[in-house]
């Protein structure tokens, strides 16, 4: 009945609330010399939006093997919002309803991380997460973003060897990754063509209150994680208006999307590094690496040299000291797999028997990855390829552990440039941000700089915290804090910082058996992607 009632209102409406973003955008991107946008949107353009907020989604079970109450459908949306009576493209959204719909409040919208994470799945792991009143209180909402797997999936076509993005410097073969960087950027072009351009942040952003529009709501609430926390910010941005209940976990500094949050893994590595050592060095005799922080240093980077005059070989595996640095920037997300790394690490080198089993993944990405990274700053990334040997050369100095990967050239530097400016967050929109201390992949400052532009929003610190992702953790300083807001829509009164309890991550995630890709926020997922 809710539904009947404000479709039509929302039909009309919809153009109202999409144009403003479009008419900005076109100004912004003048201003800044970016490709031009278009103006504001014709009765024509309005027009066609409306066709689309009148799509009826046709709900059906997932799969046959996954509970009947999640629902799958698709929707198209524009896949230029500045001409919307052109191409389209899929949409793939699913939904878990409410569990009381006298109780219902509204929508919650989720995203996973990424950027390519698919987030279609979400109202399903999340149901089984959230507590009851969360349940009672929203219908529960996933998508796959535009250009990720149902959504009119985007491809570069790349080789295996392609796909090995993290590169640390070396003088004799970075001629070898520039040319890799370019070859990225000219299959992704060839390969997905006049699509690839479009697969933005801010066209998601648009893509959900498009959506928003086709459900019959007047707000979303939404809860993004990593790279989500990123897409929420600029969506209350574009649409402050139509924010609700906002939560931000584990979060993207605006400013720095994207080349500077990738620099960022390496500035964030090195505290948790630090931290590592001094955990290590406590506990001595149960793990051998030395008795004080500087022995543990020295331990690792003895095996790292060793490693680099011939790699250290586990499982039928060879680790150089470039494969141990990078490793380890992942382990070290918590103390104790970074321990068990480097225990493992030593036995081989002394030619003891050792397992790889719990060394961290293989770092790959989506062609979706690069379609966002690029297109949403393309003004962050520098033409001139010398500039990334300099800043890898510099940051390999200042940051040991990563620099020199984070800092190398990407195809970005080739990549052509962006549709629109990237997003300037500053708005009052009110919004709790979720941090932990101790997040080498969104590190503190990069959450802290979320809520100063976010002047609406409150912060949860958890001290102690460590890892990539908070909510849940099994504390219930944290956990309440959240469930409290999503479940009344009260913001604590002012920041807020609860201490990390021992155990708490692990008890509260040990028994997910989750089909994940690498790189959202959960423990068990690599961590290399935002």
């Amino acid at each position: 009945m809710r539904r009947r009632r404000l479709a039509p209102l929302l039909t009309v409406s919809v153009t109202a609330a999409l144009a403003p973003a479009l008419a900005t955008g076109a100004a912004e991107a003048a201003e800044a010399g970016a490709a031009p946008a278009s103006a504001a949107p014709s009765s024509a353009t309005a027009s066609a939006l409306d066709r689309y907020v009148a799509q009826k989604p046709a709900w059906r079970r997932c799969q046959a093997d996954l509970p009947a109450e999640y629902q799958c459908a698709t929707i198209k949306v524009p896949l230029d919002y500045r001409a919307p009576q052109g191409k389209r493209i899929t949409m793939a959204i699913s939904r878990i309803k409410s569990t009381a719909p006298d109780k219902r409040h509204g929508v919650l919208f989720f995203n996973p991380g990424g950027p390519g994470g698919p987030g279609l799945d979400m109202p399903l792991y999340m149901k089984d997460t959230l507590p009851k009143a969360a349940q009672q209180k929203y219908d529960l909402i996933g998508f796959d973003p535009r250009g990720v797997g149902r959504s009119s999936p985007v491809t570069c076509d790349l080789e295996p060897e392609e796909e090995n993005w993290l590169r640390p410097y070396k003088e004799a073969t970075f001629d070898k990754d520039v040319a890799w960087a370019r070859d990225v950027a000219r299959k992704c072009r060839a390969t997905s063509g006049d699509v690839l351009k479009h697969i933005t942040t801010r066209n998601t952003a648009r893509d959900m209150d498009l959506l928003r529009a086709v459900l019959g709501e007047k707000k979303i609430s939404y809860f993004g994680y990593s790279y989500g926390t990123y897409l929420g910010s600029v969506y209350t941005q574009l649409f402050p208006a139509r924010a609700d209940r906002v939560v931000l976990d584990s979060a993207v500094d605006p400013a720095r999307a994207w080349r500077g949050m990738i620099q960022s893994w390496a500035e964030g590595a090195e505290p948790a590094f630090d931290r590592w050592t001094e955990w290590a060095a406590a506990r001595s005799a149960q793990y051998g690496l030395g008795d004080t922080p500087k022995k543990v240093d020295r331990t690792f980077w003895d095996l790292v040299r060793q490693a680099d005059e011939k790699p250290i070989e586990i499982d039928g595996q060879a680790y150089t000291g470039d494969d141990v640095r990078s490793m380890m920037r992942g382990a070290v997300f918590s103390v104790k797999s970074g321990t068990e790394l480097v225990v493992e690490l030593k036995k081989a080198a002394a030619g003891e028997p050792a397992s790889a089993k719990k060394f961290p993944a293989a770092e790959t990405v989506p062609a979706s990855f690069w379609t966002v990274v690029c297109n949403d700053n393309s003004a962050a990334w520098s033409r001139d390829p010398e500039s990334y040997r300099r800043d890898a050369i510099a940051d390999k100095g200042r940051y040991p552990l990563f620099g020199d990967f984070a800092s190398n050239v990407k195809p970005c530097a080739f990549w052509d440039r962006s549709v629109e400016p990237a997003t300037v967050v500053n708005n009052k929109v009110r919004s709790l941000v979720v941090q932990n201390e101790w997040d080498p992949q969104t590190p503190l400052p990069s959450g802290q700089a979320l809520h100063t532009d976010l002047k609406g929003s409150k912060m949860l610190t958890v001290l102690g915290g460590e890892g990539h992702g908070v909510y849940p953790s099994g504390n219930a300083c944290t956990d309440g804090k959240v469930t409290d807001y999503l479940a009344t829509g009260k913001l604590p009164t002012k920041d807020v910082t609860c201490r990390a309890t021992p155990g708490a991550d692990a008890d509260a995630r040990k028994d997910r058996k989750r089909d994940v890709l690498p790189g959202a926020p959960l423990p068990q997922r690599s961590p290399d992607r935002f």
